[in-house]
């Protein structure tokens, strides 16, 4: 009876990655030692591995430039007021709110990803440098001055406003990567699915998606308000019994 032993030491590469991200090191490096460990552990000669690297490098060459000059613009932008402008423009509406915003943003968002348009949103070019201070400015504008804590709550339900609006918006898109590794594993699996199948499942994925976001979008509005009206009933009382000691 033949038998395959299956080498499992290359293995060791993943609890290396993990051990490198959970002390908090370089990524780069992390990952760079975690492939070297990987490919030694795995048998691979030295010249292999030295290849492998020299190839790897002059196919993404170019990626850094790709990656570095829209952030570089985005934060000139940055630097000269992107983010007080998009707050001074959102707080001349007046009946904006955070909640509204973002569900508007929401529909946006899942609407072009399912066209396939997923590079028109983003944590770099759109959560952070506009909807994140547009969030911020609606908010102000009808409560005026706002602590840090409700700051970065505003900040996280931007991000995952963006992310709930990509990652179910784009499961409709016929072409998107995910429709084509499941459609090929089901046709090896012989089971014969068509990606349009697949894709207009994703549908009503979507539709729900973005109703229970909405939901806690909604809710955000009335926690804000009951928020703010607590701190301004806590300031009142403080001041009044200041007043009355004095």
């Amino acid at each position: 009876m033949d038998s395959t032993i299956v080498n499992l030491w290359p293995l060791v590469g993943v609890a290396v990655i993990i051990v490198g991200f959970i002390l908090r090191f370089n990524p780069f490096v992390v990952v760079v030692v975690t492939a070297l460990v990987t490919a030694a552990v795995a048998g691979f000669p030295v010249q292999k591995i030295l290849a492998a690297l020299g190839s790897g490098f002059v196919k993404t060459r170019n990626l850094p430039l790709i990656l570095v000059l829209p952030l570089a613009v985005i934060g000139l932008l940055e630097r000269h007021g992107l983010r007080q402008h998009a707050q001074n423009w959102i707080s001349r509406i007046k009946s904006a709110t955070a909640g509204r915003l973002l569900i508007v943003y929401l529909a946006a968002r899942e609407l072009t990803a399912a066209a396939g348009l997923t590079s028109l949103g983003g944590h770099p070019q759109m959560v952070r440098p506009l909807l994140a201070p547009m969030a911020e400015g609606a908010t102000e504008t009808r409560y005026g001055k706002l602590p840090e804590t409700l700051r970065h709550r505003l900040r996280a339900f931007s991000a995952a406003t963006d992310n709930v609006g990509l990652f179910f918006g784009e499961d409709i898109f016929v072409a998107f990567g995910a429709i084509v590794l499941m459609t090929t594993f089901l046709h090896e699996a012989g089971i014969d699915v068509e990606p349009i199948h697949v894709a207009l499942w994703g549908i009503p994925t979507a539709i729900c998606a973005f109703i229970i976001h909405s939901y806690r979008l909604y809710r955000l509005d009335h926690s804000i308000a009951k928020e703010m009206a607590g701190a301004d009933a806590a300031q009142t009382g403080k001041a009044q019994s200041q007043g009355g000691a004095a």
